[in-house]
């Protein structure tokens, strides 16, 4: 009931008595409103295309996967929409469905919609996943159709390279085939790409487009409203299987600036306030309504080389960028020394997988200046690409990335870009490839390094896809990686695969492990987790 201006004119001098049930049936439950540094960069929700960090902070929020990982706990796989799971053998993986789980459109979620959402209509279609190359792009114009573009089943044949088909065996079960062995399926179902979605919510959207920026899935809340680059708001699915969620919406808002986002929350727009840097965590202690949260994450801050620039096919130029670097230095001055200097492109929750001998390459500028001797160079330009503070930090630790290999002699130069496809253009700087240096970070979604390694560097990964980085070798070595079931010869394969990336031919050198700050409301019981994703549903609510 809403009582007017002219209403109450009307009723001068009388007592106006609301309804008892008006009362009764408001929502006493929170709204929130979470300030982010972005939202999406592909300006869609579909995870098949918004696979970054910024998608990953909120995706888990609308949709789910059979299986979840721990990010809040020990980092094990524990069960999602799927109650247990079982290898039937080295290639299948058999799974239970959860019962009663309901959709955000009212549907009972069935094993129908299990293969539906690993079919061709939702995950492959019918394009050459070769064929995609804009990786993070805006959805191009040929997708307002049903088919889904290119560059998602390129996404999809990453996260899941030996998929051969899902099989319904029953109402309540279904099994995930695959081509090949692979000793890491379980891993690859917990990925968010392969979150469950209503085939009935997929055929009743106007296109494809219209259905990425509003997907109808199962998690505790569903999408209301998405307006890109502005806001996204999600409110409670009161059927969520797993408790009726503790707030009433979450609505984020698209903040870029730092000191934007900590105003908002120190004046009460904002609840939660993203990508908090470690130098103005001080500025929260002096409040006694805020706090800081948060801390290492399963990601890695890289810097990433296009081998294919006329001033970076030498590998001993590039294996100079990595001596050049002072990654102490970098962890002291930006992360007040907390952040940790990983062993190269891997975690130790990797388990018997880590290599805990490996070392990622020395700070040795004597040993960059005799390499770039030995390569002839001469001061050649090389660019290097940024973005305005999408990583937290960024433009800092590139001022001091830049210092360390001037100092070596590396004539580098910084091109600022306003979005991930003018990074990722091979245009541009009067080169056959305008790509040069950039920044990147990489997660481990799962325990493997086959979540990260070679999802991301591999044939199917992105450096590959984009023409930025190959390595004949590296590659034989990823099939060994993907496809052995025996933990020495994965061993093997992956210490090689380091020498060859980190080393030899270097695609990439690691910085730092990320850590993940986030400003919050003191009395809000909200905890934080060990990856960006941001976990609003009863299980996070004031445990």
């Amino acid at each position: 009931m809403v009582l007017t201006r002219r209403a109450a004119l009307a009723s001068a001098g009388a007592a106006v008595v609301l309804p008892r049930f008006a009362i009764a049936q408001s929502d006493q439950r929170p709204a929130i409103t979470v300030a982010v540094q972005k939202i999406a960069n592909t300006n869609t929700l579909e995870p098949l295309r918004e696979q970054s960090n910024v998608g990953t902070r909120h995706s888990g929020l609308y949709g789910e996967a059979l299986i979840e990982q721990d990010w809040l706990g020990d980092l094990g796989l524990k069960p999602g929409l799927a109650t247990a799971w079982r290898r039937v053998d080295d290639r299948t993986l058999e799974f239970d469905l959860r019962p009663g789980v309901r959709f955000h459109d009212g549907r009972e979620m069935t094993a129908e919609d299990v293969a539906f959402s690993f079919g061709p209509g939702r995950m492959w279609g019918a394009a050459d996943p070769s064929t995609a190359r804009n990786l993070f792009g805006n959805v191009p114009g040929r997708t307002q159709g049903k088919e889904p573009p290119p560059e998602a089943a390129a996404i999809a044949r990453r996260t899941y390279p030996g998929f051969d088909r899902i099989e319904v065996v029953g109402p309540r079960t279904v099994r995930f085939v695959n081509k090949v062995p692979d000793p890491a399926l379980e891993g690859r179902m917990s990925r968010n790409t392969g979150m469950i979605l209503s085939r009935a919510g997929f055929d009743a959207a106007a296109s494809w487009l219209d259905w990425a920026r509003k997907p109808v899935g199962t998690g505790p809340y569903r999408v209301e409203a998405f307006r890109p680059d502005q806001s996204l708001t999600l409110v409670s699915h009161d059927e969520y299987w797993g408790g009726r969620p503790p707030l009433r919406q979450v609505r984020f808002l698209e903040v870029p600036e730092v000191s934007g986002r900590i105003n908002m929350l120190l004046s009460g727009e904002a609840d939660f306030a993203c990508d908090i840097p470690p130098d103005q965590i001080s500025a929260f202690d002096r409040t006694p309504r805020h706090e800081v949260v948060g801390g290492p994450i399963m990601n890695h801050r890289l810097t990433v080389f296009d081998k294919t620039h006329p001033n970076l096919r030498d590998a001993r130029i590039r294996r100079a960028f990595t001596h050049a670097i002072d990654r102490q230095a970098i962890v002291d001055a930006m992360w007040g020394g907390r952040a940790a200097i990983p062993r190269g492109e891997q975690f130790e929750f990797y388990g018997p997988m880590y290599l805990s001998d490996w070392e990622a390459p020395r700070h040795d500028p004597a040993e960059a200046r005799r390499l770039l001797r030995e390569a002839n160079y001469r001061g050649a330009p090389i660019p290097y690409r940024l973005l305005n503070n999408y990583y937290t930090a960024q433009v800092a630790t590139a001022q001091i990335l830049v210092e360390g290999w001037r100092a070596v002699g590396l004539n580098v130069q910084i091109e600022m870009k306003e979005n991930f496809p003018q990074v990722l253009s091979n245009q541009g700087a009067g080169t056959p490839s305008g790509r040069g240096v950039r920044d990147w970070s990489n997660s481990a979604s799962f325990n493997d390094p086959v979540a990260s390694l070679t999802s991301s560097h591999g044939p199917e990964g992105q450096q590959w896809q984009i023409g930025e980085w190959r390595n004949d070798e590296f590659g034989q070595l990823s099939a060994v990686l993907e496809g052995s079931m025996e933990l020495e010869a994965r061993r093997r394969a992956f210490r090689r695969m380091l020498e060859i990336i980190e080393r030899e031919d270097p695609g990439y050198t690691v910085l730092h492990q990320t850590m993940n700050f986030t400003a919050k409301r003191k009395d809000l019981p909200w905890k934080a987790g060990q990856a960006f994703a941001m976990d609003f549903s009863a299980r996070n609510w004031g445990r």
